[in-house]
């Protein structure tokens, strides 16, 4: 478990020495460095290969080079010094990026009728080929076989979301293929144990109940259809995540706490969401869905459905959505902070901070009364969690 404490109040408490306390910030200081090093190289490949492919702008000339810059870098890992092996990795994986993407821009430009099918099945070669390396003890390159790994994998994926998009996938097999999507990155993120990596499964997770975000010029927006199922969707994940933390080693636990967090900031926003619109549950899912004119004949009509459909189904009110969102954020940062999961703890404490701004101005703007009982209200509680913490520690020390 990562913790954050002052160690200069550590060695004046005398709970560690000096040494100790210089061997904590010596390690803390080389995690950030190498942290700053792998983040400028990653960004520095993935910019050369982009630039070598649009650059040139042929597809032999792309081969060609991609395969001299792969030959090059497996050269300098196997025969160079440990000096040099940054450049190796980093001219491998230009050479590897270069023939994978490469290849990708060809087919798109030139065979779209044959695009997806042949990126999903080369991708998942790719994919598998070095997925085995990594694993394999035999294999010096490591860095190389995990981001060729991934490579792979987004090529596969994105052959996938070609031909779900040319057959027009919707439903549950949408929903199925998103999942495999999600599964497939969460395994990636495992296996090349890049936490970050683990974190992207989110997106695909989120979007099978087609939970997702939106741009336009100036404006970010996020948007839940369905509140109320994405919150239970995400739930499920965090109480499995949090399952698995505690029962695998820590290699595991530390990609599932990732993956838990992310779950609980997206279930956040759709409980936002939920308390400035409401849910009626179900209704794109198994109700009348979205409007479209080859199934409605006009809009009267999909109206007439829409209240059909809410006057028989679980209708969630803003008002019941913000009132529980409160009570939910408020349990779990007292959970957090006696359980020293800060990173859930400030997640809450963040969220609680936005539900208020938000229902400042949606419902109190001007009912100064309401903070008085809010404020009010607050003080016993904050008295409760002192004393139920006191009781906790007691509890534990008795123990």
């Amino acid at each position: 478990m990562h913790v954050v404490a002052d160690t200069d109040q550590l060695i004046a408490d005398g709970v560690i020495t000096q040494p100790q306390a210089d061997e904590i910030r010596a390690r803390a200081r080389d995690t950030m460095v190498t942290l700053a090093v792998n983040t400028l190289l990653c960004a520095g490949i993935i910019a050369a290969t982009a630039g070598f492919i649009f650059w040139l702008a042929d597809a032999l000339s792309v081969a060609v080079l991609g395969g001299l810059m792969l030959a090059g870098g497996i050269t300098i890992l196997t025969r160079g010094s440990d000096n040099f092996a940054m450049f190796g990795n980093a001219s491998a994986l230009i050479g590897a990026g270069m023939l994978i993407g490469g290849a990708a821009a060809e087919l798109l430009n030139k065979y779209d009728d044959i695009a997806g099918q042949v990126m999903a099945l080369g991708g998942a070669v790719v994919a598998g080929v070095f997925a085995w390396a990594l694993r394999s003890p035999k294999f010096p390159a490591k860095f190389v076989a995990g981001s060729a790994l991934l490579m792979g994998l987004a090529l596969h994926l994105g052959g996938v979301a070609i031909e779900m998009m040319d057959h027009q996938v919707t439903g549950l097999p949408k929903a199925l293929l998103l999942f495999y999507a999600a599964a497939l990155v969460a395994v990636a993120g495992w296996l090349t144990d890049v936490r970050l990596v683990t974190a992207l499964a989110i997106v695909p997770f989120a979007q099978m109940l087609d939970t997702g975000t939106f741009y336009f010029h100036a404006a970010y927006v996020f948007y839940s259809p369905e509140p109320t199922l994405s919150i239970l969707q995400m739930s499920a994940l965090i109480a499995l995540c949090l399952w698995t933390a505690r029962r695998w080693p820590p290699r595991h636990g530390r990609h599932a706490l990732i993956a838990m967090m992310l779950a609980f900031v997206v279930a956040n926003l759709c409980a936002l969401v939920g308390s400035l619109w409401g849910d009626v549950v179900g209704q794109t899912m198994w109700g009348p869905g979205r409007w479209s004119r080859s199934e409605y004949d006009d809009w009267e009509d999909y109206q007439a459905a829409r209240d059909a459909f809410e006057a028989q189904a679980l209708v969630i009110s803003e008002h019941v959505f913000s009132v529980l969102w409160a009570v939910v954020l408020i349990a779990l940062a007292i959970w957090a902070a006696h359980s020293n999961r800060r990173g859930l703890f400030n997640a809450a404490i963040t969220f609680g901070a936005i539900h208020v701004y938000t229902q400042f101005y949606e419902s109190f703007f001007d009912e100064p009364l309401a903070y008085v009982i809010g404020g009010l209200a607050a003080i016993p509680l904050a008295w409760g969690m002192w004393r139920l913490n006191k009781w906790f520690v007691a509890t534990r020390d008795t123990a």
